[in-house]
């Protein structure tokens, strides 16, 4: 780990001054939001090979066939939106495997926007001041493997297909003792604990997938608990209030952890801050005791200050747009901080270098990506209307789009109203599609929806999601708004990795 600074007193800000500069932005915000600029010529134009974050299919036939297999399998397992609330299982694999995700401290995320952006910043700032990390999330934008990340990067599928394989029989057995199998999600999850365990890393930064008291993930004991915006979403499952979901997620909050509470609605934060007493957390609030003092727009993402645990941390570039994703970056600071002792056995902040170092290296592919130019084609996988908003938001700060249209491809089981609400102020055009997911809302009962927001002159319906593409491409590129025009494919991870692949980012 790099050698943090020696304290410097006279550097620090006085405790008692006013921190009236923060800023108390909404708190809805998306799942996670970035821009990275590549592009096509046309739609049939390969933009480029993926990024390491977005990994492609392996090239070796031998490989690819061998995670094609374990794919299969996987998909045998209760799919990730079937549920039994119990962790009995995933707790029954970590039995038979040694309790693996206990040989290593952990930082655990939850809420209901932020978390993969909050992660991946997370394990940019471990890696730079040296640490080995392990990073779990969900859902994948392209390939099942960008789930587990070991030193920042992807398992490569030879090693994810290596780790299934070892623990597999584990699986089996504890399949054969339960009532019900271990979920496709709960295998993951084991893998990941036992991928960290055996490479080793020497922090996990691990992303619930729903909730938290019963999620599968939270067989760990995490040093530091996140919670990113808690907003309605999943309501069937967790809550039909943004307190009566806090209630789940606050399960990840441990004896004596570190809490990172991003603003919250009040309901929310009384629930969490209930929690953090009754087993005596210490916590720390964003727009207390940290947050964003300043962010300017900046070419490729914005600048930032951001206030700490230990201090304010000047010209931070985050190569993300949006105001959301500045206080993801306040938060995952105070993560950070909090791992390392800032603001408890240690006073001094983290090295200055260091934290500018990692925000710079920050990705987040697929989410407000920019897979092609004229016209400007972007992907973000906003799927609730608070998600939605955000992204709406950081579309008309970011970009100067004269013509906007609007590819949708949504889940059957979310708010579209609300998610098309969120963004008609901003689409001139809407074109309705579906993905190939089992959940995907049928074009056509989207499209019904989609009339009543925008009016039927506005929405066009193409069923396959290439078709969708050309439409709007087309429309986009109408005479007298060429310049200016710009297509946005949204509404859920599944369609913005499928589109992802059509435009050749894949």
């Amino acid at each position: 780990m790099s050698d943090l600074p020696p304290h410097d007193s006279s550097a620090q800000p006085d405790p008692v001054d006013s921190f009236e500069e923060i800023i108390a932005a909404e708190t809805g915000r998306d799942p996670d939001l970035a821009v990275i600029e590549a592009g096509s010529r046309t739609l049939r134009t390969q933009g480029g090979p993926p990024g390491p974050d977005a990994p492609a299919r392996p090239a070796d036939p031998e490989a690819d066939k061998a995670l094609r297999e374990v794919e299969a399998e996987l998909a045998t397992r209760w799919g990730e939106t079937k549920l039994e609330p119990s962790v009995s299982r995933i707790a029954a694999l970590m039995d038979v495997l040694g309790e693996p995700q206990r040989s290593y401290p952990s930082i655990h995320i939850t809420g209901t926007n932020g978390k993969t952006s909050t992660a991946r910043m997370i394990e940019a700032l471990l890696g730079a001041f040296e640490l080995r990390t392990g990073r779990y999330t969900s859902p994948h934008v392209q390939s099942i493997t960008e789930r587990i990340s070991l030193d920042g990067a992807p398992m490569g599928a030879e090693r994810f297909v290596e780790t299934y394989q070892d623990i597999k029989p584990y699986i089996e057995m504890v399949d054969d003792q339960q009532e019900f199998r271990l979920s496709f999600f709960e295998v993951l999850t084991g893998m990941a604990y036992a991928a960290f365990a055996d490479a080793p890393v020497d922090v996990a930064v691990v992303e619930v997938g729903m909730g938290g008291s019963w999620d599968a993930t939270n067989v760990i004991d995490a040093d530091v608990a996140v919670v990113t915006p808690i907003d309605l979403d999943h309501t069937d499952r967790l809550g039909s209030t943004p307190g009566e979901i806090a209630g789940e997620k606050a399960g990840i909050v441990k004896q004596d952890a570190t809490v990172i509470l991003a603003q919250q609605p009040v309901d929310a934060a009384q629930v969490l801050l209930k929690k953090a007493v009754e087993v005596d957390a210490t916590v720390a609030r964003e727009g207390l005791e940290f947050g964003v003092v300043g962010r300017q727009v900046a070419v490729g993402g914005q600048l930032l200050t951001l206030r700490g645990l230990g201090g304010e941390y000047e010209e931070l570039f985050l190569p993300l747009h949006g105001a959301y994703q500045a206080h993801n970056a306040a938060v995952a600071l105070a993560a950070v901080e909090a791992f390392f002792g800032v603001g408890s056995q240690r006073p001094e902040p983290l090295d200055i270098d260091t934290v500018r170092k990692a925000f710079a290296s920050v990705a987040s592919p697929g989410r407000l990506e920019v897979v092609r130019r004229s016209p400007t084609v972007v992907l973000d996988a906003a799927h609730n209307p608070a998600g939605a908003r955000a992204t709406a938001d950081a579309v008309s700060e970011v970009f100067d789009f004269s013509r906007l249209i609007g590819v949708v491809g949504a889940s059957g089981d979310k708010n579209v109203r609300g998610l098309l609400e969120a963004f008609e102020p901003i689409f001139a055009e809407v074109v309705i599609t579906q993905n190939s997911s089992h959940r995907a809302m049928d074009a056509d009962e989207l499209a019904a929806i989609a009339v009543e927001v925008f009016g039927d002159e506005r929405v066009q319906v193409e069923p396959r999601l290439d078709d969708a593409l050309e439409a709007a491409i087309t429309l986009a590129e109408e005479e007298g708004e060429y310049a200016g025009g710009g297509v946005l494919v949204t509404g859920s991870v599944i369609t913005v990795g499928e589109a992802r692949l059509l435009l050749g980012r894949g």
